[in-house]
């Protein structure tokens, strides 16, 4: 198993670690701050630099077979350390916060738009979700004038859990129709955004709305019957 720090600190963008394994697959360490695919977030990429100066490009991270199994995937041509090895796990800041900044808005989207939410997916600079709705009833600029006001208005981010049978009492939390969160564990990851919006989910977000800055309704597209994607971007 891998101590998974972004959990408790997203804002970590490097950590000491130790390689425990590697394979075809890539490389696993005993703790890291790399956040492997999920949720609808990519992996994190970046680097691992060794004592002898080496440094080995990361091209992407994902989720093992095994609970808290990271699997940081070297870019091609990349040497393959020993297990035992000690590294520094760094990973690309820059691309990590406008996804955490991404995701964060993809929750204030959520409150914004009435509706079960049927897909979604963060990226780099944008992001959209789908939503079992009646296409009449999103307006393009109602929706981004909401999401800006609430963006400046700085509600605090934070992350808490509660148990898979508090969770079970309180279905509506869960606003995703074709993704349940895990369960199993005994503890639910939520994400609160404080007076807007409370939802399990194991990503990585901003600690104030603020810090999002401006954001664009791109488009909102016709995706079935009653499906509806809204796609949005950052404003600059």
């Amino acid at each position: 198993m891998t101590e998974l720090i972004f959990r408790d600190d997203a804002y970590l963008r490097s950590a000491t670690a130790r390689v425990i394994a590697v394979d075809g697959r890539g490389i696993r360490l005993d703790r890291t701050v790399f956040y492997p695919l999920g949720g609808g977030q990519p992996g994190d990429k970046g680097a691992l630099r060794l004592d002898t100066g080496e440094t080995i490009a990361i091209a992407d991270t994902l989720k093992g077979d095994l609970p808290d199994e990271v699997i940081h995937v070297p870019a091609p041509g990349m040497p393959l350390p020993e297990a035992g090895t000690a590294v520094l796990a760094e990973i690309d800041w820059e691309r990590r916060h406008r996804l955490m900044r991404m995701h964060t808005c993809l929750h204030l989207l959520c409150s914004v738009v009435p509706g079960a939410v049927t897909g979604g997916q963060v990226e780099d600079g944008k992001g959209r979700l789908d939503f079992d709705v009646p296409g009449s009833s999103l307006d393009k600029e109602e929706i981004g004038r909401r999401l800006n006001a609430l963006v400046a208005a700085a509600h605090p981010v934070r992350a808490l859990s509660i148990s898979d049978e508090e969770l079970a009492e309180k279905p509506d939390l869960v606003r995703t129709m074709r993704v349940q969160p895990p369960l199993g564990t005994g503890r639910v990851r939520l994400i609160e955004i404080l007076g807007v919006d409370l939802q399990p989910c194991g990503g990585t977000h901003v600690r104030t709305t603020a810090e999002i800055g401006p954001v664009l309704v791109a488009k909102i597209e016709n995706k079935g019957r009653q499906n509806r994607r809204v796609n949005l971007a950052f404003a600059g």
